[in-house]
C-alpha cells in the first residue's frame, strides 16, 4: 500500500517544513508494517513537496496513525496536505525486465467494509 502526501510550500517555509517532514517520517519509519518512505522535491516547481511511504497492509497504516509519536509528530503535518485522496492500493507491479504482477483489489464490492 503506496500514501501519497502532497503539500505546497512556500520558499520561506522550506527549512521548517523539511525539519518537520524529516521528523514525522522518522515516525513512520519506526512503526511496524512500514516498508519505505521518501521526502520528494518538484523539479520544475520547487514549492511543490510531496512525502510518500509504503506499508505492508492498510491496516498497518492505520494502526501507524495511533502511534503516539505518530499523533505528535506526523499527523499535524499530514493535515497540511493537500485535501486529495492519498491511500493507494497496488492493483499491479513489475520488477526490472519482470513480468506484470496483477493482484485483486482489497476494496469491499459493497459500502459496508
Amino acid at each position: 500500500m503506496l500514501v501519497t502526501n502532497r503539500f505546497v510550500v512556500d520558499a520561506d517555509g522550506a527549512d521548517e517544513f523539511t525539519r518537520e517532514a524529516h521528523a514525522a517520517l522518522a515516525a513512520l519509519a519506526a512503526r511496524p508494517g512500514y516498508l519505505r518512505g521518501e521526502l520528494l522535491r518538484a523539479l520544475d516547481d520547487p514549492d511543490h513537496w510531496c512525502l510518500i511511504t509504503e506499508w505492508e497492509s492498510v491496516g498497518a497504516y492505520r494502526r501507524a496513525l495511533g502511534g503516539f509519536d505518530v499523533k505528535v509528530t506526523a499527523v499535524p503535518l499530514l493535515a497540511r496536505s493537500v485535501d486529495e485522496p492519498s491511500a493507494y492500493e497496488t492493483l499491479a507491479s513489475a520488477a526490472p525486465d519482470g513480468e506484470i504482477v496483477v493482484v485483486a483489489s482489497d476494496r469491499a464490492a459493497g459500502p459496508y467494509r
